[in-house]
C-alpha cells in the first residue's frame, strides 16, 4: 500500500489511488489525453472498497495524494508547455502566425511559458527528490508509518496549491508574455517565504526571455518576437480601428523615401501596453524603445547618406544625390562606388566596444538572482544615454544639423532679408494681380530665381534644397540647383495650418505661397512632418508682414513722388482757389494713416524678428552647445519652435485673425493711394482708417492683458507694447479719448526698426 501511495505521490493511480476522471472517462482509456485541460480540483481519490484503513488513516491518506494530483497536473502543463513540435509545424508553413494556429488559443507557443516550465520543472525534480527520500526512509524502518511521509513532504503542501492555481489561471485565461510576468510578479508578494522564494524563481525564469528579447532589441536592434508577447511590437500588429490612421501615415512616409530606417523611426514600432508589466515603468519602456530604435539607426545607414558623405569629402559643390534609391538599404552590393560604401558603416557609427557595454549591461541583469527595478531602469537609462550620445554623434556632427537648422533660419524665418527683399520686390507686380491656377508657380519661379542671382542666395550651398510652391495648386517649383528626382520631405499639404492659412484668402490669393525644404537622412528623424509644417506656418505669416511693410513703404514713395509732381500745380492753385481745404484735409489724413500703419508694423516685425526669433535662436545654439543627447535635442527644437508661434501670437486665435486683418487693411489702403485720383471718393479711405483703428486698439487691448503680458510664454512683449505705447498714444486711443481720424497738429513719430 506505501508503494502504491508514493506512486500515486508521483501522478501514478492504481487500484488503492484511483483518479475520478480517468474512472469516469467515456472514453475507456486508463489515462487522460495530452490536450485535457487542467483540473481545478484534485481528483486523486482512495478507493471506496478499502475497508482495512482506519478513518483517521483514510483522512490522512487523502491528504497526502492531493499532493500527486499536484504534481500530476503541473507536470502536464510544462510538458505541454515546452512541446516543441511547433518548430517542425512553423517550418512547413509560411505563416507562421497563420489563421489555422489561432483557431485553438492552447496551440498558440509562446516563449514565456516555456520559461515558466522550465522553472516548474525544477521545482518538481526537487518534490521527485523528496519523494525519493521518502520511500528511502520508509524502507528503512522496521515499522514504517505515514507521518514519515506527511513529515518529508511538509513544505510541498504549502507550495503545490498555489502553483496549482498560478498554472491553472494562466492556462485558462491564455495568459502570455508580459501579462505572463506581470501575474508573477504580484504573486511574489506573499507571507509564505518558500513559496516567495518559489514564484521569484519561476519570474526569474520569465525574465531570462525578456533578457533576451532586451539584448536582441537594444544591442542589434532587432525585434525577435515571433508570438507577439514582447512590449515593443511592430506598428502593423496594432489594433485593427487604428489601421486606417497608420496606413495614411505609412503612405505619406512611403512617398518621402525609400529607406526603411526612416519609417522604421517613425511608425515602425510602438509599445504595446497590454504586454508592458506593472512593475515598469512607461518612461522606462519609452527608453527601451527609443534605445532599440537608435541602435537600428546607427547598424544600418542609408545608402544616400554614404554616397553623400563620399561627395562631401571629396569636393564641396558636388550635386546632391537623391534621396530615393532603389532596392533595400541593407543590400550593399546597390552600391555602385565602393569608394562610398567605405566611408561610413554601421560599425563605424556604433563601436562594438559600445555594443559591448550594452550587452554587459544587461547581462548583469539577466544573472541576478531577483529582479531590482532601481538596478533595471538605472541600466536602462544608460543604455538609452549610450544610443542618445551616438545618434548625436550621427545628427549633429556628421550631418551638420547645425547649418541646416540656420538654413531654415534664414529662409522659413526670413533671416536672409536681403533675399526676400529682393524676390518682393521682383514680383510685385506680378502679386498685385491674382494668381492663375495653371502657372500661379510657374510664374513665381522667375522672381524666385532672380532673387537667388542678385544675393548671396546663390552661392549657399543650402538654398539647392528650398523650393517654392503654392499648397492651393498642388504645382512645385524647384530652385534651379536642386534636383528635379528629388521628392520633398512634405505632403501635398504641409498640416492643418496650412489649409486654415489658405482658406481665408478672399482678399489676396498669394498668401498661400510657401516653401519646402529636402532633407536628407539622417536628418528626417529630426526634421519630422509636424516641425517642417511649423516652419512653413511661421514662414506664411512672416511673408505676408514683411510684404505689407514693403507695400507702405512703397505708398510712402508714391505719395512723395505725387507730391513733388504736383508741387507747381498746386502752388498755383492755393492763389486761384481750386483746390478745396477739404481736398488738402484729406491729402493730410492720408499721409496720417499711412505713418499709423507703416509704424504698427515695423514695431511687429522688429519685435518678431529681434525679441523673439533672435532671442530664441541664441538659446536653442546654447543648448546644442551643451547637450550631446539626442532626445534632449529633439526637446530644444520642440520648444524653440513652440516658442516662436506662441511668442508670435500664432496659437491665439482672436490676435491672429486681428493681425491678419490689420496686415489686409494695410495692403487694400496702399492699393487704393497707388490708384486715387482727384475725384476719388474719400469714404474709401474713411472706411479704411476706422477699421485700422478698431482693429489696432483691439490688439493693443488684448496684447496688454494681465494674461498675456503677466505670463511667461512672451518675455518680450513689454517691450514691443513699450514701443508701441511710448507716448501713450495707443492707450490713449483704446479708452476713446482720442481718434485717429481727427485733424492733429503733427504726425506720430516713427520708430525706424534700423
Amino acid at each position: 500500500m506505501l508503494h502504491e501511495l508514493l506512486l500515486a505521490l508521483l501522478g501514478y493511480t492504481g487500484d488503492l489511488i484511483i483518479d475520478e476522471r480517468e474512472h469516469f472517462n467515456l472514453l475507456g482509456l486508463n489515462h487522460l489525453p495530452p490536450d485535457a485541460p487542467i483540473s481545478g480540483e484534485p481528483t486523486f481519490k482512495l478507493a471506496p472498497d478499502i475497508s482495512f484503513l482506519e478513518l483517521s488513516e483514510r483522512d490522512l491518506i487523502q491528504r497526502i495524494v492531493v499532493l500527486g494530483f499536484y504534481y500530476r497536473e503541473l507536470d502536464r502543463f510544462a510538458t505541454k508547455s515546452r512541446n516543441l513540435s511547433w518548430i517542425r509545424s512553423s517550418h512547413g508553413s509560411s505563416l507562421p502566425n497563420s489563421v489555422e494556429s489561432s483557431k485553438d488559443k492552447t496551440e498558440i507557443p509562446s516563449v514565456y511559458r516555456r520559461a515558466i516550465a522550465n522553472g516548474i520543472v525544477e521545482i518538481l525534480s526537487v518534490y521527485r527528490s523528496a519523494v525519493l527520500h521518502v520511500e528511502q526512509k520508509l524502507l528503512s524502518e522496521t515499522v514504517p508509518i505515514l507521518a514519515i511521509v506527511t513529515q518529508g513532504l511538509d513544505k510541498f503542501f504549502v507550495l503545490f496549491p498555489p502553483l496549482h492555481q498560478l498554472v491553472l489561471e494562466i492556462e485558462r485565461d491564455d495568459i502570455r508574455g508580459g501579462q505572463l510576468l506581470n501575474l508573477l510578479h504580484k504573486r511574489c508578494h506573499c507571507g509564505v517565504p518558500e513559496l516567495q522564494t518559489c514564484i521569484q524563481r519561476l519570474l526569474w525564469h520569465g525574465h531570462q526571455v525578456m533578457y533576451n528579447q532586451l539584448a536582441s532589441w537594444m544591442v542589434y536592434g532587432i525585434l525577435q518576437d515571433k508570438h507577439g508577447e514582447f512590449f515593443i511590437r511592430r506598428q502593423d500588429d496594432r489594433e485593427t480601428d487604428q489601421g486606417s490612421a497608420v496606413q495614411v501615415l505609412s503612405e505619406k512616409l512611403g512617398r518621402l523615401s525609400t529607406d526603411e530606417s526612416l519609417t522604421d523611426w517613425h511608425l515602425g514600432f510602438h509599445i504595446y501596453l497590454d504586454m508592458l508589466p506593472d512593475y515598469i515603468h512607461m518612461k522606462v519602456a519609452e527608453s527601451i524603445l527609443f534605445a532599440g530604435k537608435a541602435i537600428r539607426v546607427l547598424r544600418n545607414p542609408s545608402n544616400a547618406f554614404w554616397c553623400q558623405g563620399a561627395g562631401n569629402q571629396s569636393h564641396s559643390h558636388m550635386p546632391r544625390l537623391p534621396l530615393k534609391i532603389k532596392g533595400t538599404t541593407r543590400n550593399f552590393p546597390l552600391q555602385k562606388e565602393p569608394f562610398f560604401a567605405t566611408k561610413l558603416t554601421g560599425e563605424e557609427l556604433l563601436l562594438q566596444s559600445e555594443a559591448d557595454k550594452i550587452e554587459a549591461m544587461l547581462l548583469d541583469l539577466k544573472e541576478s538572482s531577483e529582479f531590482h527595478k532601481r538596478s533595471f531602469e538605472s541600466a536602462i537609462d544608460s543604455i538609452r544615454a549610450i544610443a542618445a550620445s551616438h545618434l548625436w554623434q550621427l545628427v549633429v556632427v556628421r550631418a551638420d544639423l547645425n547649418g541646416h537648422l540656420k538654413a531654415l533660419k534664414d529662409y522659413f524665418l526670413l533671416a536672409k532679408g536681403d533675399f526676400f527683399q529682393c524676390f518682393l520686390e521682383e514680383s510685385c507686380h506680378l502679386m498685385r494681380l491674382p494668381p492663375r491656377q495653371s502657372t500661379a508657380e510657374a510664374d513665381l519661379m522667375i522672381p524666385f530665381q532672380l532673387a537667388a542671382t542678385k544675393t548671396t542666395s546663390d552661392e549657399d550651398r543650402y538654398f539647392s534644397r528650398v523650393s517654392l510652391r503654392m499648397p492651393l495648386f498642388g504645382v512645385k517649383v524647384k530652385s534651379a540647383q536642386g534636383d528635379p528626382k528629388e521628392k520633398p520631405y512634405t505632403d501635398g499639404n504641409p498640416g492643418g495650418a496650412l489649409s486654415n492659412l489658405s482658406s481665408d484668402m478672399s482678399l489676396d490669393g498669394w498668401n498661400g505661397v510657401a516653401l519646402e525644404y529636402y532633407i536628407d537622412w539622417p536628418l528626417q528623424l529630426f526634421f519630422t512632418q509636424e516641425v517642417l509644417s511649423k516652419y512653413c506656418r511661421v514662414f506664411q505669416y512672416l511673408l505676408r508682414l514683411k510684404r505689407t511693410q514693403m507695400e507702405l513703404e512703397k505708398s510712402w514713395a508714391s505719395l512723395m513722388h505725387q507730391d513733388h509732381a504736383d508741387f507747381s500745380k498746386n502752388r498755383n492753385a492755393r492763389f486761384d482757389g481750386s483746390i478745396s481745404p477739404q481736398q488738402r484735409q484729406h491729402f493730410r489724413q492720408m499721409w496720417r494713416v499711412r505713418e499709423h500703419m507703416a509704424f504698427l508694423i515695423r514695431n511687429l516685425q522688429f519685435y518678431i524678428q529681434v525679441d523673439v526669433i533672435e532671442s530664441q535662436w541664441n538659446i536653442l545654439q546654447d543648448r546644442i552647445q551643451d547637450s550631446h543627447d539626442f532626445t534632449e535635442l529633439v526637446g530644444f527644437h520642440q520648444e524653440y519652435l513652440s516658442a516662436l508661434i506662441s511668442q508670435s501670437f500664432l496659437d491665439i486665435g482672436s490676435v491672429s485673425r486681428i493681425l491678419d486683418g490689420i496686415m489686409k487693411l494695410c495692403l487694400q489702403f496702399c492699393w487704393s493711394i497707388e490708384n486715387q485720383n482727384k475725384s476719388s471718393d474719400p469714404s474709401e479711405l474713411e472706411h479704411l482708417t476706422e477699421e485700422f483703428n478698431k482693429k489696432s486698439n483691439s490688439l493693443y487691448t488684448i496684447l496688454r492683458s494681465s494674461r498675456l503680458v503677466g505670463s511667461q510664454r512672451a518675455p518680450f512683449l513689454r517691450r514691443f507694447l513699450m514701443r508701441l505705447n511710448f507716448n501713450s498714444f495707443f492707450e490713449a486711443t483704446a479708452r476713446g479719448v482720442l481718434n485717429v481720424v481727427r485733424t492733429r497738429p503733427a504726425a506720430l513719430p516713427v520708430l525706424n526698426q534700423q
